[in-house]
């Protein structure tokens, strides 16, 4: 028995008990009309009924030690209908025995070979012998239950390490793209002002260990992806100075919502890299968060750059950084209960939405905190 969980076996066993018992106080109603003494007949169809609990776990046993799979199906029912006939002729003997130890049966027919003929005349040894096949008929029910219930635990397990390995593969994709750049634009200020280079690389390092430190996690806290994004703009700062603005509006009861790592500093990244770095005079990039409803997140990523090619329409191939967050969207809610948005700015520019599902009990009280820098 398992002791750490005794109820685990005990529980079908009760459950059985008070199946059959059930079953033979129903079959003893007839007994108790016709009877002086209603609890003889009780007795006997409550033992009766026992004993088909006790062939029905030898039933389980004889069918779990056939040597077929269970696709042999046929194999496997024919394999049963010698145990069936077995099994009924004895159940008949053992039912006479009974009987005559209630006194409702004579003694001579626990050895008297008539008894078999005389069941087949009357119907009950076909009874007795279907009462088998439904027995059995159970039994095999149950153990395609359980396999369907198997395959589908099996499936769901597959589904999840494919879906982890594939999110895994995005993560890794979208890391060494991130880290090329930061590394790109370190690069172009190690001579020209070593000052700020050694500034960038120190930003460079915190953002490689929160990299590190959110490696395992596909899903952080949003103050937390607010944190790596400062420390990117920090970089980006000191290689664009003035020409960099950021606003960050960002509701207070969201902060502690849970959103897929590294999400929004590829979006604020496109929007440095394809909206403002082509303009002489830079721009404004804004990122704000906010509950849209009570089970849904919106975050935007938006800039007033030079916007969207002319022949770009919505399904076109998108950048490196904003398809594999889109991917990685699909990919952790594959039911659709997200949304993923590349749309042109009203006034010029770029705007990308994500629609996320919130966790239910995230969040904070709500109050909303705009930050400028």
């Amino acid at each position: 028995m398992d002791l750490d969980n005794p109820g685990g076996k005990i529980r079908p066993v009760l459950f059985g008990f008070l199946g059959w018992s059930a079953i033979g106080l129903v079959f003893s109603i007839p007994g108790i009309r016709t009877s002086d003494r209603w609890v003889t007949p009780l007795l006997l169809s409550f033992v009766q009924w026992w004993s088909w609990g006790l062939i029905a776990l030898l039933i389980a046993q004889f069918d779990g030690r056939l040597p077929f799979t269970d696709a042999q199906v046929g194999r496997r029912l024919l394999a049963h209908i010698p145990g069936s006939l077995v099994l009924t002729s004895v159940y008949l003997y053992v039912q006479a025995g009974l009987r005559a130890l209630f006194g409702v049966g004579p003694m001579q027919a626990v050895v008297d070979p008539g008894v078999l003929l005389q069941s087949v005349d009357s119907g009950m040894f076909l009874w007795v012998w279907m009462i088998y096949w439904m027995i059995l008929g159970g039994w095999l029910a149950k153990q395609y239950q359980e396999r369907l219930r198997r395959s589908e635990l099996q499936r769901e397990r597959t589904e999840r390490l494919s879906t982890q390995a594939q999110l895994r593969s995005l993560r890794l994709q979208i890391d060494p793209h991130f880290l090329f750049n930061a590394l790109n634009a370190i690069s172009s200020e190690v001579e020209a002002d070593p000052v700020s280079a050694r500034n960038m690389i120190e930003h460079l390092g915190n953002l490689l260990r929160l990299t590190l430190d959110t490696n395992d996690r596909q899903l952080v806290p949003l103050f937390e992806e607010l944190s790596f994004l400062d420390h990117y703009l920090a970089i980006q700062r000191i290689r664009f100075g003035d020409r960099l603005r950021f606003e960050q509006v960002i509701d207070e009861d969201v902060r502690h919502v849970l959103v897929p790592s590294m999400t929004i500093q590829p979006l604020v990244e496109n929007s440095i890299r394809h909206g403002l770095s082509q303009r002489a005079k830079g721009g404004l990039v804004r990122v704000a968060a906010r509950r849209c409803d009570e089970q849904h997140i919106r975050i935007t990523v938006e800039d007033d750059g030079v916007g969207l090619p002319a022949d770009w329409s919505p399904g076109k191939s998108l950048g490196l950084g904003l398809s594999i967050t889109a991917q990685r969207l699909a990919a952790l809610y594959p039911r659709q209960d997200s949304v993923f948005d590349v749309r042109r700015r009203a006034g010029g520019g770029t705007e990308v939405e994500m629609r996320l599902p919130i966790h239910p009990g995230e969040g904070t009280a709500w109050k909303a905190e705009p930050r400028h820098a």
